[in-house]
């Protein structure tokens, strides 16, 4: 049930999110592909349509190099639901081949409102279940983070769902549920199959539950219950495409592992698109090459945070390999887009769930952090014309994320009674002096970067000059980020462990 604090948060994240809604979408009036827009509403038009075994598959009426369907199954059931609902709207909304490139006003509605309905019905509530009863800093980062907004709002995407998922997958793992959270999780990844930049700390964590379990029979029994809750969620979603045949079932995995499309899409901050820049990595290597070096590089350094966490298996070990395991596959993993930021960015705020609210993760990492996140996806944020809507809803999350202390509650905390008693509060060392001096320099040269990107044409020979600049800037701020928190993790102290939340 929701309270009064829960209520007028996520009617502010409403506001924020119809308003975001009002600007351009992805390829609005930039026919013949258009953008993500027409992608999601093909879909609908495909699965409402054609019949299952061809939604995959390139026919006479599904052409594949029209925005063909390249997400798991969960995604095409998603849009038939939504298509047979715009269908009975308007049945021109998804009328078959005759739809391609629809932008009336009457459809922009429908489509935006679908987007919300689907925060509504998965993301609020996933938002409610992981935070509890009482209104915490988490629950209003979750709600207000800016990337999120406006990628799923004004670019337009459904990640809501994915990372709702995602985000109940932790509350019930964290809540020992480990059967629910293990079928969350494969549900968030049968949405989307980027939730495997999450998969291993799950994989991890569950099996350190298992393997810490005080009998070698308890160890067996819960791993087994944990197995038959994955593999009975993957045959439920993909029975229909099984029962289709094996062409059908392979065709899909195929889609959704493109390995033939590229190392990455456009300007990512990642690093391999940053030494792309000197080294020409895309020109010296064949495909084949350049993914096997990717899986190495992700799953080498993603080792150290995933074997702390199957030692030592407790709720901050767990959200802090999430964090950054999936930094490490934002980073270093093959065809990565910009957008994938964002299942970085939502373990970054559930870490405040599991770390003191006064240390410089929460006082200087994490806002730092997700402004840059905000930051890296300028370029497409701008090619969609919703530069202003980024920099309004950015300055306004700085200035709850300012105030935070004076809207969430912490009387739970005890640091409350040391903040509130009379003995001097000792000041900042050097140290943390010196990381708040550099956040604020790094900040500065965003703006500055987002500034030149738009007033100040790049020269005729460097046509992607500022994209590439705010890659590389953003890329070299991500390895940093890795760094710090992955000493984070690492660090010695006190382990704060997860309460159980009043739901």
């Amino acid at each position: 049930m929701l309270n009064v604090d829960y209520a007028l948060l996520f009617s502010v994240s409403l506001i924020l999110r119809y308003g975001v809604s009002l600007w351009p979408y992805s390829g609005e009036g930039k026919p013949p592909m258009h953008g993500d827009y027409e992608a999601q509403r093909h879909w609908q038009e495909i699965t409402i349509n054609l019949p299952l075994d061809q939604w995959y598959n390139h026919t006479q009426d599904n052409d594949l190099l029209y925005w063909g369907l390249d997400y798991p199954p969960l995604t095409a059931y998603h849009s038939y639901l939504v298509g047979q609902v715009a269908h009975r709207v308007n049945s021109s909304f998804t009328e078959l081949h005759q739809s391609r490139g629809i932008e009336s006003p009457d459809h922009k509605l429908f489509m935006r409102l679908s987007v919300i309905v689907a925060d509504l019905l998965i993301l609020f509530p996933a938002i409610r279940f992981f935070c509890g009863s009482s209104l915490s800093a988490t629950a209003l980062l979750l709600a207000i983070y800016p990337g999120l907004i406006l990628i799923d709002h004004g670019h337009f995407q459904y990640n809501g769902i994915s990372l709702g998922l995602f985000v109940i997958s932790v509350a019930a793992v964290i809540r020992n549920c480990d059967v629910l959270g293990s079928i969350a999780f494969c549900l968030a990844l049968n949405y989307k199959q980027m939730e495997l930049y999450h998969a291993l700390p799950f994989f991890f964590y569950l099996l350190g539950k298992c393997l810490h379990q005080p009998s070698f029979l308890r160890k067996i029994s819960k791993l087994f219950v944990i197995g038959v809750s994955v593999i009975g969620t993957f045959v439920a979603v993909w029975l229909p495409f099984f029962l289709a045949g094996p062409y059908t079932t392979l065709q899909v995995v195929r889609r959704i592992f493109p390995v033939d499309r590229g190392l990455y899409e456009d300007k990512v901050a990642n690093f391999w698109c940053t030494i792309d820049i000197i080294f020409k990595l895309k020109q010296n290597l064949d495909t084949s090459q350049i993914g096997l070096l990717c899986i190495a590089a992700t799953l080498l350094l993603s080792l150290p945070s995933n074997l702390h966490v199957l030692r030592y298996p407790t709720p901050r070990n767990f959200v802090m390999s999430l964090l950054n395991t999936s930094l490490v596959f934002f980073l270093f993993s093959f065809h990565v887009h910009e957008k994938t930021i964002l299942l970085v960015a939502i373990p970054a705020i559930l870490a405040t769930s599991v770390l003191d609210k006064k240390s410089a993760f929460q006082r200087y990492w994490l806002p730092w952090f997700l402004i840059l996140t905000v930051f890296s996806m300028v370029p497409l944020l701008v090619k969609d014309g919703l530069l202003l809507p980024t920099i309004a809803s950015t300055v306004f999350f700085c200035i709850m994320y300012g105030n935070l202390d004076q809207m969430v509650s912490t009387s739970s905390s005890p640091l409350n009674e040391r903040m509130s008693s009379p003995l001097p509060v000792e000041p900042n060392s050097f140290w943390i002096q010196l990381l708040g001096f550099s956040q604020v320099v790094s900040l500065c040269g965003a703006c500055l970067l987002t500034l030149l990107h738009e007033v100040y044409p790049p020269p005729a020979r460097y046509p992607y000059l500022w994209p590439t600049l705010i890659c590389a800037y953003s890329s070299l701020h991500f390895l940093l980020f890795l760094l710090a928190f992955h000493v984070i993790q690492f660090s010695s102290g006190v382990t704060v462990s997860y309460s159980k939340k009043k739901l």
